[in-house]
């Protein structure tokens, strides 16, 4: 990625962020893309490029994580994630604005809206957040050993290059059906991801991405959102890691699934993997986030008759 800023959140921590698309402030509704387990701002390209054509687009690497940074004794959990993520948006001083969060991240967009219900620590949004995006992701922990993100094994002592490379190439076709990651014309693409995943993603950092990710509880403060936010859901069904369920659905009733179909907004099918925007054609992505962007509460009821 290119020149980024940073902010500085309560406790000393630095995150890195750039704000794609500034040229529309004002004019368009800005968008914030929230990545997921082991994931850096820049993962989030061409899909956020593309985006920024056309609207404000945030991107920022959580704590530990890329150019950001972090305390040894920081609590590490969802609830902390939410909160930079909180201070940041506070710092952009944007009054109306949406999200999209991928896997862990589409768990933090949902704890980010929980944060005025917190028991002990309740914490108004000075912004209104009027659509979400909640991508390969899910309502509360998955129990199923079927799932979840798992590691490649890692050779004992000091690894090579070449061993941290094979690490991540065998973890990362995780984010991949097997069709998908053993297809000729994706090995360029498959070597451009590898080698971006070799860079700003300390192992111990995601260790404990993984266990906040897995120790969440939301309770029933779904029920607390209200109907004006519109939810698209987005969901693959050869995902390996966010089992294909309507947790999502049955959480938030009125949240809507991507359709599908051959229209501008619709997907193909849901023959798709976790990493979502690695499937089909950025531009019908794109054509996706901006028709949900444009929906009211009247017109997604509308689509669920």
């Amino acid at each position: 990625m290119g020149s980024f800023l940073r902010i500085t959140v309560p406790d000393g921590t630095e995150l890195a962020y750039e704000v794609l698309g500034s040229q529309h402030a004002g004019v368009a509704l800005p968008l914030v893309l929230i990545g997921g387990m082991t994931s850096c701002r820049g993962d989030w390209e061409p899909f956020s490029s593309r985006i920024a054509a056309s609207r404000p687009v945030l991107i920022y690497d959580h704590r530990g994580m890329g150019d950001s940074t972090r305390r040894k004794d920081d609590p590490f959990t969802i609830e902390t994630l939410a909160r930079d993520l909180y201070h940041l948006l506070q710092s952009l001083g944007w009054k109306e604005l949406a999200l999209c969060g991928h896997s862990m991240g589409g768990i933090i967009a949902q704890q980010l809206l929980f944060l005025p219900y917190h028991p002990t620590k309740p914490t108004p949004l000075p912004f209104r957040i009027s659509h979400v995006v909640l991508s390969m992701t899910l309502a509360k922990p998955i129990r199923d050993p079927r799932y979840g993100v798992k590691f490649a094994p890692r050779p004992s002592g000091q690894l090579t290059a070449e061993q941290v490379k094979s690490v991540v190439h065998q973890t990362m076709a995780a984010d991949f059906d097997p069709e998908w990651w053993a297809d000729e014309a994706n090995q360029g693409r498959i070597e451009e991801l590898v080698t971006r995943g070799l860079f700003g993603r300390p192992f111990r950092t995601i260790m404990q991405q993984k266990k906040a990710a897995s120790q969440f509880n939301f309770g029933d403060l779904h029920s607390k959102l209200s109907q004006d936010t519109q939810f698209l859901v987005v969901r693959g069904e050869l995902d390996q890691i966010i089992p294909f369920s309507d947790d999502l659905l049955t959480s938030i009733p009125w949240a809507k699934l991507v359709p599908t179909g051959t229209l501008p907004g619709e997907v193909p099918h849901y023959r798709f993997g976790h990493h979502w925007i690695e499937y089909f054609d950025t531009e019908m992505w794109r054509n996706v986030i901006e028709v949900f962007l444009q929906t009211t509460g009247g017109e997604t009821a509308k689509a669920r008759l």
